[in-house]
């Protein structure tokens, strides 16, 4: 589909959601979900992290690491890097592609179905600065082994997986 057809598709479902003649779909939730998700480091053993919001989707008052959406038509790098400046206003060092994870969890009461691409993203702790602070209450750098107790409930498994590979 082009990308006009794509729009004008997409501009007619909003238009029957307004008129209550269709359901808004949710990512995870109605199909599955593509998500890119990030573990910024500094490079000397830093990790950032984002308190979330009662703003954000889920998980309020968590330490999370970062990711957002694939939209349709984006490759994983723009969307990584489209999601990087919105969250922490920045362009990343370096990128690794860490794996993908199938993510099956339950929010609200609505079983949700993500499937996560993992990446391993060293920034520049100078260039980082909160571009979300109605989703972020703050950003901060931890030690690797000095991070939070109260985190997102994904981050364990994230690191179960990637340890080896994250420092």
């Amino acid at each position: 589909m082009t990308d006009s057809r794509n729009h004008k598709s997409r501009k007619n479902a909003d238009l029957l959601y307004e008129q209550g003649k269709l359901n808004k779909l949710q990512n995870g939730v109605d199909y599955v979900g593509v998500a890119i998700v990030y573990f910024c480091h500094d490079g000397n053993g830093n990790v950032l992290m984002n308190l979330r919001s009662n703003k954000t989707r889920d998980e309020h008052g968590k330490w999370d690491i970062g990711g957002g959406g694939l939209k349709h038509g984006e490759t994983f790098e723009q969307a990584l890097r489209r999601e990087l400046a919105e969250e922490f206003m920045t362009e990343p060092l370096e990128i690794e592609f860490l794996g993908f994870r199938e993510v099956h969890r339950e929010h609200n009461g609505l079983k949700t179905h993500w499937i996560s691409f993992d990446h391993k993203i060293k920034l520049d702790p100078d260039k980082v600065k909160n571009g979300e602070p109605e989703k972020f209450e703050d950003l901060k750098w931890f030690k690797f082994d000095e991070m939070p107790m109260e985190v997102h409930s994904q981050l364990p498994l994230f690191l179960d997986k990637y340890r080896e590979k994250l420092f």
